[in-house]
């Protein structure tokens, strides 16, 4: 029984331990990961360097784990903000939230989907459950502001879902986001990992991005936390675009 006891305590100790690692010691990597990164991205758009940004042809990808853009979530806080890297490699998440490559880039047609860890390594998408209903996505590029707005969260039916998004969304837009083949999209689901169809240009239907797609913004992570059974999803639906002025923030970010 001594023995027994003793494993036992050790077998708490490593699992303590290696908590510790999962969300504190990662945590510590990745934000300086992620400084290092959003720093780089400063350097690069001060010098007119503009990787994937909305509204112009896309002709490259960045290098995996370079910034792109950044993501700012105003229903997190005023200090909510990470550079948006390209990839979802374990190397390139290890940074902060990336990009699906395979995927549109900002404020294109069809559809930019980001994943992010839930817990530790920065834990970027840890609430990404507490999203509602027109909760605001702002993204960053070198020239841009791309505001996208959740879609509907369970709404019981697409009158009631086109109405909750009419609260925020052009009438023109929150009718063919609620419509179509984009009527059975909630702003919040939980879905099987095999489940790749959410992040397709329209999600569910797979095939490439079309000119007449509306723009979204998909969100990845994993669910419940401390675990990858599931992913938890969030969709959101291009609103507007704003230029970049110095000193000027769209007002979703003005607290």
């Amino acid at each position: 029984m001594g023995v027994l006891g003793e494993l036992l305590i050790t077998v708490g100790v490593v699992l303590a331990l290696f908590v510790v690692y999962q969300v504190w010691w990662t945590d510590l990597g990745a934000a300086r990961a992620q400084s290092s990164a959003d720093a780089e991205l400063e350097q690069r758009w001060a010098a007119g360097h503009n990787p994937r940004s909305g509204g112009e042809p896309v002709t490259d990808e960045p290098l995996t784990g370079t910034a792109f853009a950044r993501l700012y979530i105003p229903a997190f806080g005023s200090d909510y903000r990470f550079a948006v890297v390209s990839g979802t490699d374990g190397a390139a998440l290890e940074i902060g939230p990336g990009h699906y490559t395979e995927t549109q880039a900002p404020g294109e047609p069809g559809n930019f989907a980001v994943a992010g860890h839930r817990v530790g390594r920065g834990s970027p998408f840890n609430d990404l459950d507490a999203l509602r209903t027109c909760d605001a996505l702002v993204y960053a590029t070198a020239d841009e502001w791309l505001i996208y707005r959740v879609l509907p969260v369970d709404a019981p039916d697409r009158a009631t879902a086109r109405a909750q998004a009419a609260g925020c969304l052009p009438a023109d837009v929150a009718d063919r986001a609620t419509s179509g083949p984009y009527e059975w999209l909630s702003g919040v689901s939980i879905v099987r990992p095999e489940d790749v169809r959410v992040i397709d240009a329209v999600p569910g239907h797979p095939g490439p991005a079309t000119p007449e797609m509306l723009p979204l913004t998909t969100l990845t992570t994993c669910h419940p936390q401390y675990s990858a059974a599931e992913r938890l999803v969030v969709h959101a639906v291009l609103d507007r675009t704003e230029p970049r002025v110095d000193g000027v923030v769209p007002d979703e970010l003005r607290g």
